[in-house]
């Protein structure tokens, strides 16, 4: 077989297939049987992606009848098909044994190889059962026979089970092993056989392999190949928005693939349409407890999602202190918090750090030196400002002219015309409009760590509650509250309402909420877009100057 092509179906294209429950749609798409089902059917079974590849090389090591051999592979994977695959493709000669239950003790495992080959050794002991076996394999080895043992879900089997397997492999002739193995397992597996307990096992495994995940490129062929299988005759076009958002949904597994193709088929079907689009595929990943937002698909993101964390506390930070008649030392740890967010440090260290900055800066504020560290205060003398009293009120210093504020504020009106009315947003702080520099400085910190994609700013009318006392939003899910500013000044006509992110369900929100929320001093809550649109409604005509974004 050869990789990177479906081919045609292992199955003769008359072959009856058994009635399949999601058989609603097949007419529609002129189809024999379910295209997409989870049980592995070899008719079904798809050599690109190196699975052709895999499945030769499973043949040639069980033929060569040497050592242990070993396949790894995700969850849904695909690993139970190569292994009905490997049983269907061995030569008649070869005898097959399953072993189904990973969780039997050694002994069990004894009597369920023995009942495999047809030995009713009920009520035996354990060194009876093992004579009976090695007896019973020697005298298939004798007349030309070769016997193979599939062990599926290996990673579960306990330490002694994997130990009792290994000394099954010490049956053998002087030249032949009488008893072949096969370990199928997810990667917890080679962790396991890591261990130092299990060297003697490791060493006797002569073959390894792992099934890879479908790479997006392949996607359509893949999908092509499970619809001819079906009876499929024409190409069902899944669009390119389609087949992105399944490969990011499914991230290459090819049971998820399959359940999210069957539900967007279902979806098509119900819109009556001929080709599965973005939409289709969406209502899909709605329907399916497993997908996740893209918060979790690697590294880098996780790095993006700490300096974000860490630059959303400074901003917090320095709406908890605007009360403060001492502005300058409340921006001065704003000014700290920035270079320490692009450092990436744990979220819990840089807030313990934040904390001591804020006070660090007041106790600047005081002594005339607004924005100095504590050891240069300590340094300072005593009487410094006894002898200035004047330095003890901070200076006025003119803010910098907010055109990266102007510039969000515009993009974020043309953003929120295009969005949803339910659509969910987290509001991470809300500033008084009139505060342009402190807006500007969080724009600017949170350009340089995370880029400003994702952050969106509102002029909102109306004076903020003195108490951070939420109110229950009309209109929004059960359990959402309107994102209510702590501690705002109650003077404030208008504020700046800044929120983050887009999505379209609570659990999306509520999940990177939850990852939000350890690093910030206030709570963090959700509001959707009807609410914002309500509210700017109230605004009035924009005045020119820096007060009126």
């Amino acid at each position: 077989m050869n990789a990177g092509t479906h081919g045609t179906p292992t199955t003769p294209p008359g072959r009856p297939y058994a009635p399949s429950p999601h058989g609603m749609y097949l007419r529609h798409f002129g189809l024999r049987t379910a295209p997409f089902g989870i049980t592995p059917d070899p008719a079904f079974f798809y050599t690109g992606n190196t699975r052709g590849e895999l499945l030769d090389a499973l043949r040639y090591a069980v033929t060569q009848g040497e050592g242990i051999i070993k396949l790894t592979g995700e969850v849904g994977s695909g690993k139970t098909m190569l292994c009905r695959m490997l049983a269907d493709c061995l030569p008649p000669h070869v005898d097959v044994l399953y072993l189904l239950n990973p969780r039997l003790e050694p002994d069990e495992v004894l009597h369920a190889i023995a009942a495999e080959l047809g030995l009713a050794l009920d009520g035996c002991r354990a060194d009876a059962v093992l004579r009976a076996l090695h007896g019973e394999l020697i005298a298939r080895h004798a007349a030309g026979r070769q016997v193979v043992l599939l062990a599926e879900e290996a990673q579960a089997m306990p330490g002694a089970t994997l130990e009792a397997l290994r000394l099954l492999t010490n049956l053998e002739t002087a030249s032949h092993k009488l008893l072949q193995i096969v370990l199928f397992g997810q990667p917890e597996l080679q962790h396991t056989l890591d261990l130092p307990q299990f060297r003697q096992l490791k060493e006797r495994i002569t073959h390894s392999f792992a099934v890879p995940r479908l790479p997006q490129a392949l996607l359509n062929d893949y999908l092509a190949c499970r619809l001819a299988a079906a009876g499929r005759t024409a190409p069902l076009v899944f669009t390119r928005a389609a087949l992105r958002a399944l490969a990011r949904a499914s991230q290459g597994i090819v049971r998820r693939i399959n359940i999210l193709a069957d539900k967007a088929l279902l979806a098509a079907y119900a819109d009556d349409a001929q080709q599965v689009s973005a939409r289709h595929v969406r209502l899909a990943i709605a329907d399916s407890p497993f997908y996740r937002a893209p918060w979790h698909a690697g590294k880098l993101l996780a790095g993006a999602l700490s300096a974000l964390m860490l630059v959303l506390a400074a901003a917090l930070l320095w709406q908890w202190q605007a009360s403060n008649p001492d502005r300058a030392a409340a921006m001065a740890t704003t000014t700290a918090t920035a270079a320490t967010a692009t450092g990436m440090a744990p979220p819990s260290s840089q807030l313990s750090q934040l904390s001591q900055a804020g006070q660090a800066g007041q106790a600047a504020g005081h002594a005339g030196q607004p924005g100095r560290t504590s050891h240069t205060d300590d340094a300072a003398p005593a009487h410094a400002a006894a002898a200035a009293p004047e330095a003890a009120v901070p200076r006025t210093v003119p803010p910098a002219p907010n055109t990266l504020l102007d510039s969000k504020l515009a993009e974020s009106r043309d953003w929120l015309a295009q969005q949803a009315p339910q659509q969910l947003v987290l509001h991470i702080a809300s500033l008084p409009a009139s505060d342009t520099a402190a807006a500007e400085t969080f724009l600017q910190q949170a350009q340089q760590a995370i880029g400003l994609h994702d952050i969106h700013v509102f002029r909102l009318p109306g004076a903020a509650p003195a108490a951070a006392t939420p109110t229950t939003l009309a209109g929004t899910p059960s359990g959402m509250r309107q994102a209510t500013p702590a501690q705002a000044p109650a003077s404030t006509s208008a504020r700046l309402a800044i929120v983050y992110g887009s999505y379209a369900d609570q659990a999306s929100a509520d999940t990177v909420r939850a990852r939000l929320s350890p690093a910030s001093p206030q709570k963090i809550l959700l509001s959707n877009i009807e609410s914002i649109r309500t509210e700017m409604k109230t605004v009035a005509p924009a005045k020119t100057g820096r007060g009126a974004p």
